[in-house]
């Protein structure tokens, strides 16, 4: 499925959400409030990107789009960098085998080039072995940046399609980094920060957004219960009113 445009057509709103984004936040509040190493968190955030995966499988969610890591992260101190680039790589040589086995497809974007040769290479590998999965499509945004994938399609628009006077949204669309995904349906930060910190600004239009407090190692399935039955409350009205709503529904 290609990415569709909430602003262009009006979308279907199904009742379990087809695409959750998220992000991961509070790995490093988890491990201080247990006065252990940040890194600690980090590796336990591993697990629970392990165990939404399964819960969105096991709800019938066809989409799981994770934000890994921005593209101001690397503001971060140097050693915790270090420390994320490697449980990334790690995660990719231990885990795209059993995705695989599952029907799951893995999905890279941002801007990789920053990244060492050897985990753009696992990142490619680790695409080209899944691209034809269909029981869930996994996209980890990694040195990405919700700015960064607005301007970076344009320029490969104009530089593609030069001269025109004009371009729409749909021409600019095929070329944003999720243009492999509908629009999500459903977005969640935990950790109990309420902003969406350069992530998929294009995409957000129309998402349904959701905060909790809870920090990312302790993300399971009761947690993405309570968004679900959170976004379920939700009246879906891509600007139209109520009252066309109410018809609608009476229609059908």
């Amino acid at each position: 499925m290609s990415q569709t445009s909430s602003t262009l057509q009006i979308p279907e709103t199904p009742l379990v959400p087809n695409h959750v984004a998220v992000i991961m936040d509070g790995n490093g509040r988890w491990a201080t409030a247990r006065y252990l190493p940040r890194v600690t968190g980090h590796v336990k955030g591993v697990d629970a990107v392990r165990t939404a995966v399964r819960a969105c499988i096991e709800r019938g969610i066809r989409y799981l789009t994770l934000f890994a890591f921005s593209s101001e992260n690397w503001r971060r101190p140097a050693d915790e960098v270090s420390t994320l680039m490697r449980l990334f790589s790690t995660a990719l040589e231990r885990e795209v085998s059993k995705m695989h086995a599952n029907g799951i497809r893995v999905k890279v974007v941002g801007d990789l080039t920053r990244f060492d040769p050897r985990l753009q290479e696992q990142i490619r590998d680790a695409e080209e072995k899944t691209r034809d999965n269909q029981v869930l499509t996994l996209t980890i945004c990694a040195n990405y940046g919700g700015r960064w994938d607005m301007l970076q399609a344009m320029n490969r628009m104009v530089a593609e399609h030069p001269g025109r006077e004009a371009y729409s949204e749909a021409d600019l669309m095929p070329y944003l980094a999720m243009a492999h995904a509908p629009e999500p349906d459903l977005f969640i930060r935990t950790g109990g920060e309420q902003r969406i910190s350069n992530f998929l600004l294009w995409q957000l239009a129309y998402t349904e957004l959701y905060f909790t407090d809870t920090y990312w190692p302790d993300f399971d399935g009761a947690v993405l219960d309570e968004a679900i039955a959170s976004y379920q409350k939700r009246e879906r009205r891509f600007g139209r009113t109520s009252a066309q709503l109410v018809d609608i529904r009476k229609a059908s």
